[in-house]
């Protein structure tokens, strides 16, 4: 657990200190490029562990909190015309606020803009050293009665496209639904029915979907399986039902009341549905099979519903392995073909972003689902375990959400800075001190609100 924990922050750090570091250099950049003259480049915030001026005169400064950083420039605050003229000339065009207003957008929008261009290096490095890869979207399971059953989706359906964009993949159908979540309408499904050669459409109504969920499973949902997993007991927990009616590390279940088990999906749901009833169970064991009686705990979820529980998790399962050849589907870039697709998910992820920042704004997601820096810390620990490329594309969403984030019109932010001055572009003066400084305030309530929201929310699915 200790172990664990000291991960986490450590990935935290990491992860934050890279997009801080790429943001805070863009605007450092950009500024240098321009003329004016740096004071002070942190990265983090507090008390200074580590200060030293560089050859250009500039103070960097690296600061233990990881959530932000800044770069503070000469002018960069309102100077008035009194206090311009009292500069020597030699020494206005250092001022941030001396410079033309193009370039002063320039400097301000040049840190969100760094996030996106890391987004599409990281992209093209997956891409450049891992491809494109997946399986393909055959479905192993349609859960009788679900959305996805009563519009006729079967076992073995290849799904090729999702509301006409085309998928080769299981994430790409992931990617697809998730664009749909909270929404009311219909959602087209073009696939393959198994046995055939032949593409149909399949229609599901949505009622804002998933809208309150916190923790989104669009193809659990509408009732679809990916894959089926063997439905073989890894281990037992001590003390639980599994254990305590006579299951054993190894057993393959085949029967349930009569039915067949074909993967552990289907047993899970038929184990959740049995709360305190018996099931009887025919299970391999060896060269035997065992016919025993297993009655699941009685548990409540997160969500206050009742559940079957019995106290075991299943075998490991190599996925890869266990399919044929023609369902695995890779595509290989060289450092050329590589960029566009690159270029093209990072558009595709803002897009999403933003889209999902405006569906939570009108109620039709959850804010459940906005996550602070100990989910951060959980999700950057997890994927840095599971390798470089999972850790790599979770650092671009990251960057793209940050990039995205510091766009929005809302005064401290970045975003906020440009509206002032796309309205002094239009009314051909600064927008007056006093409505900054109410905007400020403003802007001030709002980020803490939604900081407050998230870390409310992290400590909650911790407890």
């Amino acid at each position: 657990m200790a172990q664990e924990l000291l991960i986490n922050i450590a990935a935290l750090i990491v992860t934050l200190g890279i997009l801080v570091t790429v943001h805070e250099f863009g605007h450092f950049w950009v500024a240098r490029r321009c003329g004016v003259k740096v004071l002070r480049f942190s990265i983090g915030f507090g008390k200074a562990v580590k200060t030293w001026i560089g050859k250009d005169g500039t103070e960097y400064v690296i600061a233990p909190i990881p959530l932000g950083g800044y770069v503070k420039m000469l002018g960069q605050e309102d100077t008035s015309m009194a206090d311009l003229d009292a500069i020597p000339p030699a020494e206005r065009q250092q001022y941030f606020s001396c410079k033309p207003l193009w370039q002063r957008m320039a400097i301000v929008a040049a840190g969100p803009i760094a996030n996106f261009l890391l987004a599409i290096l990281v992209f093209w490095v997956i891409n450049v050293g891992y491809g494109l890869s997946g399986t393909a979207p055959v479905i192993a399971t349609v859960t009788e009665n679900s959305p996805a059953w009563e519009a006729g989706l079967r076992p073995g359906d290849e799904i090729t496209a999702i509301d006409g964009e085309p998928t080769r993949i299981w994430q790409q159908v992931t990617m697809q639904l998730l664009e749909r979540l909270g929404e009311t309408g219909t959602l087209q499904i073009q696939a393959i029915p198994a046995g055939e050669s032949t593409a149909r459409e399949f229609s599901v109504a949505l009622l804002n979907w998933q809208s309150d969920t916190a923790e989104p499973n669009p193809l659990g949902s509408l009732g679809l399986v990916q894959y089926e997993i063997p439905p073989v007991i890894e281990g037992l927990v001590d003390g639980g039902a599994a254990q305590r009616d006579g299951l054993a590390p190894g057993d393959r279940i085949l029967q349930a009341d009569g039915q067949p088990v074909t993967g552990w999906v289907q047993w899970v749901q038929l184990v959740r549905a049995s709360p305190e009833l018996p099931l009887n169970v025919l299970v391999q064991r060896g060269s035997e099979q065992v016919a025993l009686t297993v009655v699941p705990d009685r548990v409540t979820a997160e969500d206050g519903s009742i559940m079957g529980s019995i106290g075991a998790y299943v075998q490991e399962f190599d996925l890869y392995a266990s399919l044929p050849p023609e369902r695995i589907r890779e595509v290989n870039y060289n450092v050329f073909t590589a960029l566009i697709p690159a270029v093209q998910e990072t558009w595709d992820k803002s897009v999403f972003v933003l889209e999902s920042m405006k569906k939570m704004l009108v109620g039709l997601i959850s804010v459940k689902n906005i996550n602070g820096p100990i989910t951060i810390a959980q999700v950057a620990g997890d994927t840095a375990s599971y390798g470089l490329e999972v850790y790599l594309g979770f650092l671009a969403v990251l960057s793209i959400s940050l990039g995205v984030l510091n766009l929005l019109p809302i005064p401290v932010l970045d975003g906020g800075h440009l509206l002032y001055y796309t309205v002094e572009a239009v009314i051909r003066r600064p927008v007056p001190e006093r409505i900054q400084a109410m905007g400020l305030q403003l802007g001030l309530l709002l980020i803490s609100g939604v900081m407050v929201l998230a870390i409310y929310n992290d400590v909650s699915r911790l407890l």
